[in-house]
C-alpha cells in the first residue's frame, strides 16, 4: 500500500506538472503585444496559478520518485493549506451569495431586473470602486453583450429573455418614463442612460447589479466544483501521507528491507523498531 501510494503521487504530480505548462503559456500569450484591460486582469491570476501548481507538483514528484523527505513534507503542508483555503472559500461564497440577488419580475416581460441594494455589502463594495469598475466595464464592452440587444424592436423586449448583464447594462430600467415632462422621482439610472454605444447604461447601478447576479450564479457553480476538488484533495492528502511515511521508512530498517541508514546517529525510533523486530523473531 505504501509503495503503491508513492507511485500514485508521483504519477499525479507528473500530470499536474505537465498541465501547469499550458496554463502559464496562456498567461504569457496574453502578455504578447497590445492587450486589453480585461486580458491584463486575467493574465496575472493565470501566471500565478500556473507557477504555484508547477512548484507544488515538482515538490511532490521529486519527493515521491526520489524519496526526499523534505520535499514530501513541503508538499503535504502546501496541500493542507490548499484544503483549508478551499474550505474557507466554500463557506465564504455560501455566506455571501445565499441571501443575495435573484432579481425581480418585470410585469409583461420575460426577463428580470436587478437592484444593487439586494446584494451583500462586500459584493457591492467590489463594483463601487471606480478603478475596479473601469476594468470590469472594459471586459463587458469587449464581450459585446449589448451588440444584439441594441437592434431589438419593442416587441422583442416583450417576448425575449435577457441575461443579467444585458438587462442591466444594455437598456434603461423598465420603470423609466421619458415621455413625462419631468423625470424627478424616477430611478437615478434613468438619468445615467445614454443611447451612445460606448455609454448605454454601463455606469448604471442596474449594470453593476446585473454583473453581481452573474458572479453569484458563477459562484454557486464554483462552490459545487470546489466541494468536488476538496474531496479529491482529501484523498490526495491521504495518499501523500502514506507516500511520506514510505519515504521516511527508507531511512530505517522497518518494516521491511535492509537498513539504509548512512548517518552516524540513527533516528530516535531506529533502536525501538530493531528491538521489536528481534522480539518477534524470538517469539515466532
Amino acid at each position: 500500500m505504501y509503495r503503491f501510494s508513492t507511485t500514485v503521487i508521483g504519477l499525479l504530480n507528473l500530470l499536474t506538472l505537465l498541465a501547469s505548462i499550458p496554463v502559464m503559456g496562456a498567461g504569457l500569450w496574453m502578455a504578447r503585444g497590445t492587450s486589453t484591460a480585461c486580458q491584463e486582469f486575467l493574465r496575472t491570476p493565470l501566471l500565478f496559478i500556473g507557477f504555484i501548481v508547477l512548484l507544488v507538483s515538482l515538490a511532490g514528484f521529486i519527493g515521491a520518485c526520489f524519496r526526499i523527505v523534505m520535499a514530501m513534507w513541503i508538499y503535504l503542508v502546501v496541500v493542507f493549506i490548499l484544503m483549508v483555503t478551499i474550505l474557507s472559500f466554500i463557506v465564504f461564497g455560501f455566506t455571501v451569495t445565499s441571501k443575495s440577488g435573484g432579481g425581480f419580475e418585470v410585469p409583461g416581460r420575460v426577463y428580470k431586473e436587478y437592484r444593487l441594494d439586494h446584494y451583500a455589502p462586500w459584493m457591492r463594495n467590489r463594483v463601487m470602486n471606480p478603478r475596479d469598475w473601469e476594468t470590469i466595464r472594459s471586459c463587458i464592452l469587449s464581450s459585446k453583450s449589448c451588440s444584439k440587444v441594441t437592434s431589438w424592436t419593442p416587441l422583442d423586449y416583450l417576448q425575449r429573455d435577457l441575461s443579467p448583464i444585458q438587462s442591466g447594462c444594455c437598456k434603461p430600467p423598465s420603470s423609466c418614463n421619458y415621455a413625462m415632462a419631468t423625470t424627478s422621482g424616477q430611478d437615478q439610472d434613468c438619468f445615467r442612460w445614454n443611447n451612445a454605444q460606448p455609454l448605454l447604461c454601463y455606469e448604471c447601478d442596474s449594470c453593476k447589479a446585473g454583473l453581481l447576479e452573474e458572479v453569484k450564479r458563477s459562484w454557486n457553480k464554483i462552490v459545487v466544483l470546489n466541494i468536488v476538488v476538496l474531496l479529491f484533495l482529501i484523498a490526495l492528502f491521504s495518499a501523500a501521507w502514506c507516500a511520506y511515511q514510505n519515504v521516511q521508512r527508507t531511512e530505517t530498517d522497518h518494516p521491511y528491507g535492509e537498513n539504509r541508514i548512512t548517518k552516524a546517529r540513527p533516528r530516535w525510533d531506529y533502536y525501538w523498531w530493531r528491538w521489536w523486530n528481534e522480539r518477534k523473531e524470538q517469539i515466532y
